[in-house]
């Protein structure tokens, strides 16, 4: 963007703006625009994840360990038996519960992300709310 583009853009927003900057807040100030907090924290999508990666992670731990018993029972008895697939087989019983804790721990932590994330633009918009009343103040001297 060349610097009269610039130029004739900040003056079509100038013009867009009324004399006095006015602020929405959603703190319950009286006089206050009554408008609703700009960062939105509780967004649809976002929630949609975590609440899938949270009914994921609970049907992984239930049905990921279905065949864990059977299949270390079978190892053994493989193994007992001199049968080398034995060993393997452990192999495979011990690799399938490696994977399946890290895929639980995955979920969790989508699942967990997502709500911290959300607390903490919560107390992001409130603190830039809270700034941003004090600097509204400083208007009331310039009427």
């Amino acid at each position: 963007m060349a610097w009269s583009e610039w130029e004739q853009v900040k003056a079509e927003a100038a013009q867009r703006q009324s004399a006095q900057m006015q602020l929405n807040r959603a703190d319950g100030v009286p006089g206050a625009s009554g408008g609703e907090a700009d960062l939105v924290v509780n967004q649809d999508d976002l929630g949609a994840v975590g609440h899938e990666a949270y009914l994921l992670r609970g049907r992984l731990s239930r049905d990921g360990d279905h065949a864990r018993p059977a299949t270390f029972d079978a190892a053994i008895a493989l193994t007992n038996g001199s049968f080398t697939s034995g060993s393997e087989l452990l192999k495979v019983h011990d690799r399938w519960n490696s994977q399946l804790r890290t895929l639980l721990d995955a979920c969790a932590r989508i699942s967990d992300h997502l709500d911290y994330s959300k607390s903490v633009h919560a107390a992001d918009d409130a603190d830039i709310g809270g700034n941003l009343l004090s600097v509204s103040k400083i208007g009331e001297y310039f009427k």
